[in-house]
């Protein structure tokens, strides 16, 4: 489907053939074991147990494969998808290279696990500058980077990482398939938490990889089979029957992000503001040849923790929740989760609202903050 538009192919991605009196999308399978052919034993059938084998999956893995260019296996949440990766392309006296903005649990996660069986952790900025990559085994980064919003040359960065013999992982979460095709720039695998922008719902939690290797995606399955890290059926079936509007909600919260960030470069009680679509961020001339769309996330800074609180109460339209990429607007303080961030710093998520609503509400809450 890749001569197809974004809407046709999010609408049709991973769905079974047409059969009359079957429904477009299957309802979910709920089941651990399966019938066995008495014969065969687990030969005779793609589905034997349901850890290693579940058609509602496949058809999730289908259809965001189809969207990222390769093949997919999706797991329980998208840090389940990183550690996974991580802990199964990693080995005691390897090298990793990890983003210091990113999102910082993955940074956690190697402080407390990965440094602790022999590999060594190099963190550096999503932008760089980055040092030498010869005897690194994995360059993780995630672009637009998670709460910042920077963005690095995903094509630049493979060729150097792989003349070095290394890896490039990206993290895919706020752009989304849609936003950019990470292994159509020359990385090796897609990493990605489809809990947020992907599924948009803020109803289920999921997580994902992708990549064009099969050798890549053989020692991951293996990993997930052994582990154990799957979502459950129904997550999956939710997160195969969100993908249908997932053009029409990121279209909207891209409008809505381009429309508030016009509205806060205005302000001057707002510092600090970050969206890679306005043509005066720093991540605009990188972002503009590299991204098919914008996210609906936009960053900036409101003084101190109390202004956050003032603003969010004061607002109609704006709610206060982690996470982003759903359908409502959020706002969240990230400080107050340890993230290493100003006290006043917000991530805010644009939701599906309409655009002038939005705006008007935004306006009125942060006058109603009063100063920091």
């Amino acid at each position: 489907m890749s001569d197809l538009g974004d809407g046709t192919r999010c609408v049709h991605a991973g769905l079974p053939e047409p059969a009359p009196g079957d429904p477009f999308l299957p309802g979910p399978v709920f089941a651990a074991p399966y019938h066995l052919d008495p014969w065969q034993g687990p030969a005779g059938s793609p589905n034997g147990y349901g850890r290693p084998d579940n058609p509602t999956r496949r058809l999730l893995e289908a259809a965001v494969g189809e969207l990222e260019g390769g093949d997919c296996r999706v797991f329980a949440t998208g840090q389940a998808a990183i550690t996974g990766m991580l802990l199964t392309l990693l080995r005691p006296g390897d090298t990793v290279v990890l983003p210091t903005d990113g999102y910082f649990p993955v940074r956690a996660f190697a402080t407390d696990v990965l440094e602790a069986i022999g590999v060594r952790v190099l963190l550096v900025p999503t932008v760089g500058p980055y040092p030498s990559l010869e005897g690194v085994r994995l360059v993780l980064v995630e672009t637009p980077a998670n709460p910042g919003l920077d963005v690095v040359d995903v094509a630049a960065l493979a060729e150097r990482a792989h003349a070095a013999g290394a890896l490039l992982a990206v993290d895919n979460t706020t752009a989304t398939p849609l936003g950019q095709r990470p292994l159509d720039l020359g990385a090796d695998l897609v990493v990605a938490s489809g809990t947020k922008a992907l599924t948009g719902h803020s109803d289920l939690l999921l997580g994902y990889l992708a990549s064009r290797s099969a050798e890549l995606i053989e020692a991951v399955t293996r990993w997930r089979t052994t582990t154990g890290s799957v979502p459950g059926a129904f997550d999956a079936w939710l997160a195969h029957r969100s993908l249908g509007t997932l053009d029409l909600r990121l279209a909207r919260q891209s409008a809505n992000a381009a429309a508030v960030a016009d509205l806060l470069a205005g302000r001057p009680d707002v510092t600090g503001l970050r969206w890679p679509g306005r043509t005066d961020d720093a991540a605009y001339p990188v972002a503009s040849a590299q991204m098919r769309r914008m996210p609906g996330v936009l960053s900036f800074d409101l003084g101190d923790a109390d202004r956050v609180s003032r603003f969010v109460e004061a607002a109609r339209l704006v709610v206060a929740a982690t996470s982003f990429g759903g359908l409502h607007t959020t706002a969240d303080r990230r400080a107050q989760w340890g993230d290493d961030t100003a006290p006043g710093f917000v991530r805010l998520s644009c939701g599906v609202e309409d655009t002038a609503d939005l705006v008007a509400d935004i306006a009125a809450a942060l006058d109603a903050a009063g100063p920091a």
